[in-house]
């Protein structure tokens, strides 16, 4: 639980590549939570 309230490590590289996989990761969840509220709304919602 502490990996995400430490500071940034400027010693650490930060290259292109990760900054791509974070981009990707945040973009997945994203679509991922999309779909989950749209079959929400589909069921309870648009349900005939």
């Amino acid at each position: 639980m502490m990996y995400f309230f430490r500071k940034k490590d400027p010693n650490r590289p930060m290259n292109f590549n990760l900054k791509v996989m974070h981009y990707i990761n945040a973009t997945a969840i994203i679509m991922f939570l999309a779909g989950i509220i749209y079959k929400l709304l589909d069921w309870f919602v648009l349900h005939k």
